[in-house]
């Protein structure tokens, strides 16, 4: 869905974060201004995040309860596993989620940006590993894949969650 990922009436967004947690650009900083200084120091508590997996703080001033911070791989031409720790994201976040008590969470195109994935294939990997989960994790009833300006981006996801929610 075309929408700001930050305003979103969810149990859980996703954020696209570095390995630092601390904010940055794209997704990441929009999210860590929405929520306010409250979610930085929770994420300097953190100690960080590896590529592939995620962390999970509360939302402080968004509707959504809790952020899960997604740290996605650079892209660096798909050979030196960049699908598996793209996949991990995803599947890391939902169990996240189920083990937190969440219905309901929105993900924005994990990598896709400034990291530099491929938007066709991060949106495969993205619509294929949710699916799977979802079938597993049944607790959660509604994913939203946000996207707020990127149209090739949003039309990709379209295209992905159709073929995987197809298969």
């Amino acid at each position: 869905m075309r929408a700001d990922i930050t305003t979103l009436d969810v149990d859980a967004i996703v954020n696209a974060a570095n390995a630092s947690l601390l904010g940055g650009g794209g997704v990441d900083g929009a999210i860590h201004r929405a929520a306010g200084p409250e979610l930085l120091a929770e994420c300097r508590a953190l100690g960080g995040c590896a590529t592939g997996s995620a962390k999970i703080t509360r939302g402080h001033r968004l509707k959504a309860r809790y952020v899960i911070h997604a740290v996605g791989p650079v892209w660096r031409g798909g050979g030196q596993g960049e699908p598996e720790q793209l996949a991990s994201c995803y599947r890391v976040a939902i169990e996240l989620a189920t083990a937190h008590g969440c219905a309901s969470l929105a993900f924005p195109a994990i990598s896709c940006g400034i990291y530099g994935y491929p938007k066709d294939l991060g949106a495969d990997v993205a619509a294929r590993t949710v699916t799977r989960e979802l079938q597993r994790h049944p607790s959660i009833t509604r994913v939203l894949f946000a996207v707020l300006f990127d149209d090739e981006v949003e039309r990709e996801l379209r295209r992905a969650v159709a073929s995987a929610v197809g298969d």
